[in-house]
């Protein structure tokens, strides 16, 4: 690989343990109860790079750590140092640990500077530190809708509880402003309930709680829509009709790079939406989909695939294809449908091409067999 020294860092939430390794010898020494900070880590790998005989450039000393949430900030920091950083996937299946009686700290080190010596760790793209702020207010926005909404169904299981299922809205109307301020007619202080009207004071509170998320959710999707302003490649992926500004933004920062893949096959797997391949001797069969890769973007794209087929002739005919007219499938023609939108979306990001219409159900865009 080129590389003189491997230091491979199992990552802690508040000490980490490391790995430093020879390349040619293969010799290792630990360094433990790092503390998991800016300022230990930098001491550490800038004391390593110095120790190291022959001194070796800073090119060739490789860093290897897992995916965690002090990963990106550690890779920043490396690349600061001048130094190669490769970060583990630990949902890969080369990176489970199976069937071992001892697993300890200083064990993961020394597999990851195995691993990452020999070129068999698996690793996943780090976006830059902008995309990866984005994303994660993204991920925040949908957290907060999650919360939201078990809110609203722990409202609606109070009502039920009480026998009182008449008196709340049906369906969406709930949700309004006159649904709510209906709702609240019903609600008191919890301090003011007796033991026989608990069940108000819950009701209260729920409310409280819906209206705070709900006051976030717009606060987190204002900052969104600011961000979006301008940005050429979400305004490009919003010409796909159904496609708003949530879904493109998403596709945006999980993507990132665009030229990254090399095929439609690489973009769905990374997002999770491809079959298991299932074999042994003579049998052959793929199962469910591998669910690898950013949940929310895999999450997000369902949602708007349901949406696509339900207004769209080319998507009908797309899931009618795939589903051979079963209703049991068609949940799975909803995940391809899924898939084939991503594909189109990754194509018009990477030729830079605007949306041209919808093609053959068949026929994949251009440049991304």
């Amino acid at each position: 690989m080129g590389f003189d020294q491997i230091i491979a860092i199992d990552l802690g939430k508040f000490k980490s343990v490391a790995c430093v390794m020879d390349a040619s010898t293969r010799r290792h020494r630990f360094e433990d109860h790092l503390l998991t900070t800016p300022a230990s880590l930098r001491q550490f790998l800038a004391a390593t790079m110095r120790q190291h005989e022959p001194a070796p450039a800073p090119a060739r000393t490789l860093l290897a750590i897992e995916t965690c949430d002090a990963a990106g900030w550690v890779h920043d920091l490396a690349r600061s140092l001048g130094l190669d950083v490769v970060v583990a996937n630990c949902c890969h299946e080369a990176w489970r640990w199976q069937k071992v009686k001892r697993k300890t700290d200083r064990d993961d080190a020394l597999k990851l500077a195995r691993m990452a010596l020999n070129g068999d760790l698996p690793t996943v793209h780090v976006p830059p530190p902008q995309q990866r702020q984005k994303r994660r207010l993204i991920l925040q926005r949908r957290s907060l809708v999650h919360r939201r909404t078990q809110v609203k169904n722990s409202i609606r299981s109070i009502f039920s509880q009480q026998g009182l299922t008449e008196l709340l809205p049906r369906g969406k109307k709930a949700w309004t402003k006159m649904g709510v301020k209906q709702m609240a007619e019903e609600a008191r202080p919890l301090h003011d309930c007796s033991i026989d009207e608990l069940w108000r004071g819950r009701l209260h509170v729920e409310l409280q709680l819906l209206e705070a998320l709900s006051a976030q959710v717009a606060t987190v999707e204002r900052k969104l829509d600011d961000l979006a302003k301008g940005n050429q490649q979400i305004e490009l992926l919003e010409t796909v009709p159904g496609v708003g500004t949530r879904l493109a933004e998403a596709v945006v920062v999980c993507l990132d790079d665009p030229h990254r893949f090399k095929s439609a096959a690489e973009v769905g797997s990374y997002a999770g939406l491809v079959p298991k391949l299932i074999e042994s001797g003579t049998m052959s069969r793929v199962g469910r989909i591998t669910r690898r890769g950013p949940s929310l973007l895999r999450g997000m794209l369902v949602e708007v695939a349901w949406l696509v087929w339900r207004h769209n002739a080319w998507a009908k005919s797309f899931v009618a294809r795939i589903s051979r007219g079963m209703k049991l499938r068609k949940k799975i023609a909803i995940v391809a449908l899924a898939r084939k939108l991503l594909v189109i979306l990754w194509a018009m990001l990477r030729e830079d091409r605007p949306w041209q219409g919808w093609r053959d159900p068949g026929e994949l865009p251009a440049g991304s067999t």
